[in-house]
C-alpha cells in the first residue's frame, strides 16, 4: 500500500468511512490527487491526527485557499495542502463553508505558516477565521470595503475602446480636448 492508501485507512478508521455520516464526507481521486472532504465540526481533529500521527506525518501546510461557487451553497470551498516530507506525499483536505455562516477556526496553533494564509482568506474571501492571533488585511488597505475574490463582488467597469465607438469615449475622458 502506498502512503496515501494508508492515510486514508487510518482516517476511516478514526473518523468513519464517508458513507457513514462520520467527519469524513467524501474521498475524490483525480489525476493522481487525493482531496479528502472534511465536515466543518471535525476539520480541527482531522488535521491534528494528520500531522501528530507519527505513521501519517502530514507536518507541512503547502498552501491553504478558497473558492467561491456563489450562487451555489455551501458558498466556499477551502482547501488544505498537506504535504509529507520524508516519502513525500501530497493530500487534500477539503472543507464547504455556507455563505451564511463564513466562520472556520484557526489552525495557526498546528502549522505556524497558516498565519499570512488565514488573514488571506478573510482578506479576500470574507472568511472568518476564529481564534486567529492578528486576522486584519493582508493584501488590501485597512479601509477597504468588501472582498474582492467573493464572486458577488461588485466589478469596476471601463468601457472597451473600439473604432465604433472611439469618439465617444475620447470625450469621455478627462484629457480630451473638446
Amino acid at each position: 500500500m502506498t502512503h496515501i492508501q494508508d492515510t486514508l485507512a487510518a482516517l476511516k478508521a478514526k473518523f468513519g468511512e464517508p458513507a457513514a455520516g462520520g467527519a469524513l464526507e467524501a474521498v475524490v481521486e483525480f489525476r493522481g490527487e487525493t482531496t479528502v472532504v472534511v465536515a466543518r465540526p471535525a476539520l480541527l481533529d482531522v488535521l491534528k491526527f494528520l500531522k501528530e500521527t507519527p505513521e501519517l506525518g502530514f507536518t507541512f501546510l503547502a498552501y491553504l485557499s478558497a473558492w467561491d461557487d456563489w450562487p451555489q451553497e455551501p458558498r466556499f470551498n477551502v482547501i488544505y495542502q498537506l504535504r509529507e516530507m520524508t516519502r513525500p506525499s501530497t493530500l487534500r483536505v477539503k472543507v464547504l463553508v455556507p455563505g451564511d455562516d463564513p466562520v472556520l477556526p484557526t489552525i495557526t496553533a498546528l502549522y505556524l505558516n497558516a498565519d499570512w494564509h488565514e488573514r488571506e482568506l478573510w482578506d479576500m474571501f470574507g472568511l472568518k477565521i476564529t481564534g486567529h492571533p492578528d486576522l486584519r488585511r493582508i493584501l488590501m488597505p485597512a479601509d477597504w470595503e468588501g472582498h474582492p475574490l467573493r464572486r458577488d463582488y461588485p466589478l469596476g467597469y471601463e468601457e472597451v475602446e473600439y473604432t465604433f465607438n472611439f469618439e465617444e469615449i475620447e470625450k469621455k475622458k478627462p484629457y480630451a480636448k473638446d
